[in-house]
């Protein structure tokens, strides 16, 4: 372990809850000609750092998915989709959590609609700062794409050009403020 890591590692050593007022899941997939975006409102989200592990451990409400038009909601939260009534949560856990100064890399394990695969996340962290109360807190950024076929959602509707309107790959982008715990 560097010198960096093992400072940063020092620094965060504890346990941080999540402020979800601040936090938020997102997904963003191509569709049609641009970008189709949505977020989950209710997530949540542990890390806890010591000196030789760091882990992540964290959760959205699918009924909770958050875009622009209510049938659409509806629509992601049915079997076609995120099945919310089958599989209610999206999860995500990492217990192998690599911190360099700003750098974070996680591997872990992401389940959709009950299947799970290995993942890697990537993204940025920054250094723990006091709050106008007191509170030590600390922001993490993190992001990566999937293939949503690999994990069952597969829905789709063909363009007359014979095109697919949403894409396969889809970028799940995560912005988590946490708050010592102890």
């Amino acid at each position: 372990m560097s010198t960096t890591t093992t400072e940063v590692r020092r620094t965060l050593t504890g346990t941080w809850g999540l402020d979800p007022v601040h936090s938020s899941v997102g997904f963003e997939v191509p569709y049609l000609t641009g970008t189709f975006k949505g977020q989950f409102r209710n997530v949540e989200a542990q890390i806890a750092v010591d000196d030789s592990e760091a882990t992540l451990e964290g959760g959205a409400k699918v009924d909770s998915v958050d875009v622009k038009d209510e049938n659409l909601a509806a629509h992601l939260q049915s079997p076609d989709f995120f099945d919310a009534q089958r599989h209610p949560e999206l999860r995500f856990t990492a217990n192998d959590i690599d911190l360099d100064s700003e750098t974070v890399r996680a591997r872990g394990e992401l389940t959709i609609k009950g299947i799970t695969k290995p993942v890697e996340v990537t993204g940025t962290l920054t250094a723990p700062i006091a709050d106008a109360y007191g509170n030590e807190r600390i922001g993490l950024e993190l992001s990566t794409t999937v293939n949503r076929h690999d994990f069952g959602v597969s829905w789709n509707v063909p363009l007359p050009t014979g095109q697919q309107a949403v894409g396969d790959e889809v970028k799940i982008v995560t912005e988590l403020y946490f708050v010592r715990a102890d």
